[in-house]
């Protein structure tokens, strides 16, 4: 038996087989293969969902047949990635950001196993493009195929929301799940770590961008839980006017759950200036509310009385100065700047991209809920957005510049160094010997000892012995044969 044979053998009797090398697909495929299962996933949940409701409830609310009840959980799966859908009434926009969550968390994962898995091209922040590409191309198709489908003679989903809105959210979450598989192996945070897949000067943006968006958001949540604290017994009645029961009482804190993030966003507006609508012609700004029936909905208590502002409400304008004063001071942290002029104006980017985000999400956060009166629900897009980007970015090329400074000013300098402190003497170094010295300089060299130039060995060894002349104890390589006799 050969070596290999005894190898074999020992392998077929129980021992550890080597580690293989993990399999790899085409980036196409497994990006079909992602979008399909991440898909799957969901539609699966849903329909189980929907059919027990289906059998449970009257037959009619959520359809007459199992066609109709697929329908429904496509509907609902669609609402899940904010796309919007028309009734006979009018159309409904007006969806909660909180259940982007499920699809996101799940887009995430699929990310993360595309990087993992796909062959992609490229390493770091080109790998994470490709991977959520690969992922967000066939679940866009897929997802606009599902809502040409869910159409119905009563719900017609929109298939460019559908479409567009997927796109973006699997390529946001599926790049955010590859970036953060690629900087797995790292001992550094996962967030910290992602942003340093970008290059120095974007990265320092995005942090800025980053931290001033959060400080937006995290305020706009506190701003919206005060004032619904504020009007805690106007929202008591509400819910004593829809009477929902034990379940309905779940149910609806879960509803008002998911809509957190857009009573956030909407509380964001109203810092910023511009505020929101809660119906045509009606207005909630710090510059005075004009509001008339508003739907029974127990979040929608934290409004504030028609008329004046409140006037501790105005102490929210200071939350888009101080985001980006923070905006700012990340944006230096992460990437100072030695010359002074600059850090203002990287300052001022940051600010600028913070408004384009929160204009983006403002848009998300409203919407019309049917015709009539409903028809325009939220803030402005284009106002909070630009408002937005002018108060941030100024506020934040301020405190870029002052963070810059401070940062320049505590590096060391001569004119720091008191006078009575010992100064470390400055010391004197000798002129190094020329390599090349003239020839009436050099001093006389030892006997059997060659110049430098003559030969490329050291000067302290000896000279290489020429070929005539064997070195002691050697043969000569060349042989002097004697001269052959021609006679």
């Amino acid at each position: 038996m050969t070596t290999t044979d005894h190898d074999e053998a020992e392998l077929d009797e129980g021992d550890p087989s080597p580690v293989a090398e993990p399999v790899t697909r085409p980036l196409a495929v497994t990006g079909i293969v992602a979008a399909v299962w991440s898909a799957g996933i969901g539609l699966t949940v849903l329909t189980t969902i929907t059919l027990i409701g289906w059998i449970a409830a009257p037959r009619s609310a959520l359809g007459t047949g199992l066609p109709d009840v697929f329908r429904t959980a496509v509907g609902f799966w669609l609402v899940a990635h904010h796309a919007g859908f028309t009734v006979p009434h009018g159309r409904v926009g007006l969806l909660p950001l909180g259940l982007m969550v499920l699809p996101g968390a799940v887009l995430f994962r699929s990310g993360g196993w595309i990087a993992r898995t796909g062959r992609v091209r490229g390493r770091y922040r080109i790998g994470v493009v490709h991977a959520a590409l690969a992922l967000a191309v066939p679940y866009a198709v897929l997802s606009g195929l599902l809502a040409l489908l869910a159409h119905s003679s009563v719900v017609r989903p929109s298939a460019w929301q559908a479409l567009l809105l997927c796109f973006l959210l699997a390529l946001f979450a599926g790049g955010l799940g590859a970036a953060r598989m690629l900087v797995s192996t790292t001992n550094r945070a996962p967030w910290v770590a992602m942003l340093g897949l970008l290059p120095r000067r974007a990265r320092s943006v995005a942090a800025g961008a980053t931290g001033a968006t959060a400080v937006l958001l995290g305020s706009g949540v506190l701003i919206f839980l005060a004032s619904l604290l504020f009007h805690l017994s106007e929202a008591k009645n509400l819910y004593d006017v829809l009477k929902p029961g034990v379940v309905g009482g779940i149910l609806l804190f879960l509803v008002g759950l998911v809509y957190l993030p857009n009573a956030a966003l909407w509380a964001v507006a109203y810092a910023v200036g511009p505020g929101f609508a809660v119906g045509a012609g009606t207005s909630v700004s710090p510059s005075g509310v004009f509001v008339g029936m508003i739907p029974a909905f127990p979040p929608l208590a934290a409004l504030p009385q028609p008329g004046p502002a409140p006037l501790v409400s105005l102490f929210t304008l200071a939350v888009p100065f101080a985001a980006g004063a923070v905006g700012g001071v990340f944006t230096i942290r992460y990437q100072p700047t030695a010359a002074t002029e600059a850090a203002p104006l990287w300052g001022f980017v940051s600010g600028v991209l913070t408004g384009g985000v929160i204009a983006f999400l403002a848009a998300l956060s409203g919407g019309p809920l049917g015709g009539g009166r409903m028809a325009v629900m939220g803030p402005s897009a284009w106002q909070i957005g630009l408002l937005a980007a002018l108060e941030v970015g100024v506020s934040a090329a301020i405190a870029a510049w002052v963070a810059n400074w401070r940062l320049l000013r505590r590096a060391p300098s001569v004119d720091d160094v008191p006078d009575d402190e010992p100064v470390a003497e400055e010391v004197e170094f000798e002129e190094p010997e020329p390599l090349l010295a003239s020839v009436d300089d050099e001093p006389p060299l030892p006997e059997g000892v060659i110049p430098i130039g003559e030969w490329t060995g050291s000067r302290t060894a000896e000279p290489p012995r020429s070929r005539e002349e064997p070195a002691p104890g050697t043969v000569s390589p060349i042989r002097k044969r004697p001269p052959r006799d021609r006679g």
